[in-house]
């Protein structure tokens, strides 16, 4: 090649100059089709990274608002006294964060009393009705199993 690009109008027509010059040509071909391989391969690559940090993205985006909901749902429905459902009912879903209700301190039940209701002590502000003694609960109990044994002979009959 050397030889060849010296003298260029003498060696144009020469057999080995011209299988010379084929022989770089192709060379160089073989070089830029490897070099755009690679790039392409660096560029795929890349975007198989960015697509993997936009879902986990994503994802945590959606964690974030589930547990803000949960949060949120968890708060009002503190305001009933209802705790939410413990980890042990809930199905599995991953590892999402559940939300964190906080036990409520443990304070002294009001003794004044709102009509047969008697006002929250768990944290809400919802009145709870007044507990029933064992003994009227004992008989109303037996009058429902009276009234229910009642009907079943009445079908029967």
């Amino acid at each position: 090649m050397i030889r060849c690009s010296r003298d260029r109008s003498t060696t144009k027509y020469e057999a080995e100059c011209i299988n010379a010059r084929e022989a770089v040509k192709r060379i160089q071909a073989k070089e830029e089709q490897e070099r755009r391989e690679d790039l392409e391969a660096r560029s795929e690559r890349k975007r198989k990274a960015l697509r993997r940090t936009q879902e986990a993205t994503a994802e945590a985006r959606r964690r974030a608002e589930e547990a803000a909901r949960m949060r949120e749902e968890a708060e009002y429905l503190a305001q009933f006294g209802v705790l939410p459902p413990s980890e042990e009912d809930a199905p599995p879903e991953g590892n999402l964060p559940g939300a964190v209700v906080l036990e409520p301190e443990a304070t002294e039940p009001s003794t004044e009393t709102y009509g047969d209701t008697l006002p929250a002590v768990d944290g809400g502000n919802a009145p709870m009705a007044e507990p029933v003694p064992d003994e009227e609960q004992a008989s109303d109990l037996d009058a429902v199993r009276e009234e229910l044994r009642r009907r079943s002979e009445e079908d029967s009959n």
